[in-house]
């Protein structure tokens, strides 16, 4: 009975251990997340900015 318990204690402390380990991990991954969101929402209005530049400089081209 002894061992069964201490067989037990061993098995929680490794799961508590892992879960404080993947909560820890998680909590990095959603602020890679949200850094990565925020680049990719700068990147896009780049891209719109430089779009309506050669759509502009398109316009003004004398047609062949």
């Amino acid at each position: 009975m002894d061992a069964e318990l201490t067989h037990l204690e061993a098995q929680l402390e490794q799961l508590i251990s892992q879960y404080d380990r993947l909560k820890g991990e998680n909590r990095e991954l959603r602020t890679r997340v949200a850094r990565l969101d925020a680049e990719r929402h700068q990147l896009s209005a780049k891209v719109e900015l430089a779009t309506g530049k050669l759509e502009a400089l398109l316009a003004k081209l004398p047609e062949a």
